[in-house]
């Protein structure tokens, strides 16, 4: 911190005449105060923190994962099931009867290996934007870096991500899919449905404290983001001319990433991946950044 002091006054050393000033306005802040600012404007992200508490966020992330699943019959088998139950309707509705062309993939694996990244994305988004309200027990009691909540969050999404991913391979061995060099390009393409999903994600925490509002309105985002998002149906039925701005949504890009890395069809373009990440960063940056400048209010508004 930098402190700076104009004018030293007798007032100083009598504490009885020092009187309180209004801050938000510098013509009535008298010759005898002292203004206090900080050394860089730009809140920093907090890794050195992080890592300093990362056996909270251990806990926080364990604790999330006991509860999602405490006293349940089918356990761990939901994050199965869910993706499953849902392949089967996108099948039979989009498939079967709507005829939504699949680029020769067999249309429940098609819309299988679209659900996993997405269903990532929709976890991460949907944990991470409730985090701060259903963590204001912790936030009003005791100090620790506040970014450590909805990065906890995470967890339950990766978690099921990596067990639906087992069946995703046991699809493609029931389809006889050959294994592909490009599928080690599958873990970029998370990292940019994370770092999407993270972005939103702190935006939405840090102005659903002060606002519930967006805690009403992420669920039909949700939605709305699910059918601009080529999942059900392929990127090919998108006029080309249109790839490029469809790089707006970087989801986009990741679900047209992931079904490339498996089965060599569809693919990115240049131009709409740079797109994505380059709106994927903004918004990670910026929600890093919006989530550093108001967490010093979280506890006395949540």
């Amino acid at each position: 911190m930098k402190l700076s002091m104009p004018h030293t006054s007798p007032s100083m050393a009598n504490p009885t005449n020092a009187v309180m000033k209004n801050i938000d306005d510098p013509d009535s802040i008298g010759s005898d105060a002292f203004r206090i600012l900080p050394l860089q404007q730009v809140p920093a992200i907090g890794f050195r923190d992080i890592w300093a508490y990362r056996e909270l966020l251990y806990f926080l992330a364990w604790r999330d994962l006991k509860v999602r699943y405490h006293q349940t019959i089918l356990g761990i088998l939901w994050a199965v099931l869910k993706p499953c139950s849902m392949m089967v309707v996108f099948s039979v509705f989009f498939g079967w009867l709507g005829r939504i062309p699949s680029d020769g993939i067999p249309y429940p694996l098609f819309i299988f290996s679209a659900l996993l990244p997405w269903q990532l994305f929709a976890h991460t988004l949907s944990g991470t934007s409730h985090s701060l309200v259903s963590n204001q027990h912790l936030i009003t009691k005791v100090y620790f870096p506040r970014l450590i909540i909805p990065i906890s969050a995470m967890a339950i999404g990766l978690v099921d991500f990596g067990i639906a991913l087992l069946v995703l391979v046991a699809m493609l061995m029931y389809y006889h899919v050959p294994i592909l060099p490009q599928i080690l390009a599958i873990p970029v393409f998370m990292l940019l449905s994370i770092a999407t999903a993270l972005g939103v994600g702190l935006w939405a925490s840090a102005l659903n404290v002060r606002h519930r509002d967006i805690g009403h309105a992420i669920p039909f985002v949700t939605q709305l983001w699910f059918f601009a998002t080529p999942v059900a149906y392929p990127i090919s039925v998108i006029p080309a001319s249109w790839h490029a701005w469809y790089g707006i949504n970087p989801m986009a890009s990741v679900v047209e990433g992931f079904r490339w890395a498996l089965f060599g069809s569809g693919g990115v373009g240049s131009h709409m991946l740079i797109f994505s990440l380059f709106i994927s960063s903004t918004l990670l940056l910026s929600g890093f950044y919006v989530f550093r400048r108001t967490e010093q209010t979280f506890a006395d508004v949540v």
